[in-house]
């Protein structure tokens, strides 16, 4: 059997003796840092208010209406503070394993999940993209032990798989290099962010509280005067009070309906496995949790039915509704782009508009109904059904007043959409880069050269 085992690793020893450059100096990869496993919490530890606890969902998603909290105090090695070097080293390896900074507020480590610190000498953000660079190995490894849909990288991995680097000036020159992209990459999210949540803070103005309603009501908006986000020229088009309707209260001559008025639910079905030399833009599940960029991918490797994603549509997710995915679609003309059918394909209806669509399906008490009516009893994979997310009660405003959301709100959306696009460009320039940096086949002075040539 140790003769088994040894050809075994002979076979795969790139995983474990990665290519770095002959003048790096060489080790374990567990002697460059110190790797602190989160806790294995039981259901009686969580509470209601609290500190979050940090798996590998909070991780790649954030906190959200899924994350645990305790108010119980543990030991300060798995308190996960923002800026924090954390490292999934368990679960589906392909979608599962990394390496990430924490940017989310402070909690306590759950287990799979390493706290990483860097050993003296070695810059924490070299060696973050150290580990970056060995993501292929340690997928590979993990993959490797797959039994039961999960794959691991342990402690012995750690040990066995070899790590490098270079004198102290070289690593900060990598990672400032690298660094500058992924700053570029984070200026662009926030930024994104922040565009977004001022086009849904306007519909939920306008669409959810009637605040230009309310405020002409109250006195606080009166003909030929401004408001923040109302405009003189807008106040004839709102109405002066409220009436009941079977949704609440409503402005006067809005009307009820169903979200199927306002959006046409489209069903092309493709197979891209029959088209195997087409490059795909492939909107998945996972491809959205990790940070809405649909991955390029010829038709050879999408193995499942899927349906068609035409430009200009916004995608809404029916599997465990709790998580909110609606993703707005970003293709040109001419791209061939699938999604997961698990996602409902939408295009707005005459004389509702995408920017309408998208501020609607994200709107909180739109999101509270389809939790609603979800079916199944696994929590992992609860499902609403497409028919009852068509036929929930919406609120539906004269086209006029759509008109004018969508002369604010489309240009704030659509500077997302650019953010969203450089980010991409941005980040497949540092994933060319990375590998090229850390094997030694490109080098720092080449690499700045490179860069400035693009402007960067």
């Amino acid at each position: 059997m140790g003769g088994d085992v040894a050809l075994d690793m002979e076979n795969k020893g790139w995983l474990y003796h990665p290519d770095y450059p002959d003048d790096w100096e060489r080790c374990p990869l567990y002697l460059l840092a110190h790797w602190v496993n989160g806790l294995a919490f039981r259901d009686i530890q969580f509470s209601s208010s609290g500190m979050p606890v940090i798996k590998i969902a909070e991780i790649k998603g954030g906190i959200s209406g899924q994350t645990k909290f305790t108010e119980q105090t543990f030991d300060d090695s798995v308190r996960v503070h923002h800026g924090d070097l954390l490292f999934s080293w368990s679960g589906q390896p392909e979608t599962s394993i990394d390496v990430f900074w924490w940017r989310g507020p402070e909690g306590w480590l759950n287990q799979h999940v390493f706290r990483v610190t860097p050993v003296e000498g070695i810059d924490p953000t070299f060696f973050y993209y150290l580990l970056r660079y060995l993501k292929p190995n340690f997928v590979g490894i993990a993959r490797n032990k797959q039994t039961t849909g999960l794959g691991h990288v342990t402690k012995r991995d750690l040990e066995n798989i070899e790590g490098a680097y270079p004198e102290p000036t070289e690593q900060r020159a990598i990672a400032h290099i690298l660094g500058t992209l992924d700053d570029k990459i984070e200026l662009n999210r926030r930024m994104s962010e922040t565009l977004e949540q001022m086009a849904r803070a306007l519909f939920k103005a306008w669409f959810v509280d009637f605040e230009p309603v309310r405020a002409k009501m109250e006195g606080r908006w009166r003909r030929g005067e401004s408001l923040p986000g109302l405009p003189a020229d807008l106040y004839d088009l709102f109405p002066n009070r409220l009436v009941e309707s079977e949704l609440g209260e409503i402005p006067e001559g809005w009307e009820i309906g169903r979200f199927g008025d306002v959006v046409e639910h489209l069903r092309d079905q493709e197979n891209p496995f029959s088209s195997p030399q087409t490059l795909y833009q492939h909107f998945s599940i996972p491809a959205f949790d990790e940070g809405q960029c649909p991955k390029a991918e010829y038709g050879a490797t999408i193995k499942s039915q899927k349906w068609r994603v035409p430009v200009g549509v916004v995608l809404l997710s029916k599997l465990n509704p709790e998580i909110e995915r609606v993703w707005l679609v970003d293709i040109r003309p001419g791209e061939h782009a699938v999604c997961s059918t698990e996602f409902l394909v939408l295009r707005a209806l005459s004389p509702f508009t995408r920017s309408f669509v998208y501020c609607l399906a994200r709107s909180p008490l739109f999101r509270q109904q389809i939790q609603g009516l979800v079916t199944g009893t696994s929590k992992s994979h609860q499902r609403a059904q497409v028919e009852s997310i068509l036929n929930l009660g919406i609120v539906v405003p004269p086209s006029s007043i759509v008109a004018a959301f969508d002369r604010s709100a489309n240009n704030q959306l659509a500077r997302t959409l650019e953010c969203r696009r450089e980010s991409r460009t941005l980040a497949a320039l540092r994933d060319t880069l990375l590998p090229k940096l850390i094997s030694g086949e490109l080098r720092v002075k080449d690499a700045e050269l490179f860069l400035k040539e693009r402007g960067l």
